[in-house]
């Protein structure tokens, strides 16, 4: 007698693989960075007397740990920046400008921004904090 046993063919239930795979491209695609301004990770130094921002218009500047400077989401040349504070002095109201710079950057690129803004009499400069 020739008695077999009929095994039954071994499977691979791929189903829940691509549901984990689903769930991890979601959590990448909702973690990942994009290059603007609050991606320069940049750590702003802390202010406990720091108050609410009442301002609409205003201008950005952020300084990066490397020095570079991004007005307005946008990098600029720091010799172009004079320059563009004349032109945005002229507008009417004066918009202010909010200063976001790692607190390990030189002081000298957040003075230089401040006089800068000082220059085209344009006074109202706020610094980011945490």
């Amino acid at each position: 007698m020739n008695l077999k046993k009929h095994r039954r063919k071994a499977e691979i239930n791929i189903v829940p693989l691509i549901d984990v795979l689903i769930v991890l491209i979601f959590f990448f695609i909702m973690t990942m960075q994009f290059r603007n301004m609050n991606v320069l990770n940049i750590t702003p130094p802390t202010m406990e007397t720091a108050g609410k921002s009442t301002n609409t218009e205003q201008i950005t500047v952020g300084i990066s740990p490397e020095g570079e400077f991004y007005v307005n989401n946008e990098i600029m040349a720091e010799e172009a920046i004079p320059e563009f504070f004349v032109e945005a002095a002229k507008q009417d109201p004066k918009p202010s400008i909010l200063l976001m710079a790692d607190e390990d950057v030189p002081l000298k690129h957040v003075t230089f921004i401040m006089d800068q803004s000082r220059k085209a009499n344009m006074d109202k400069v706020r610094l980011q904090t945490r």
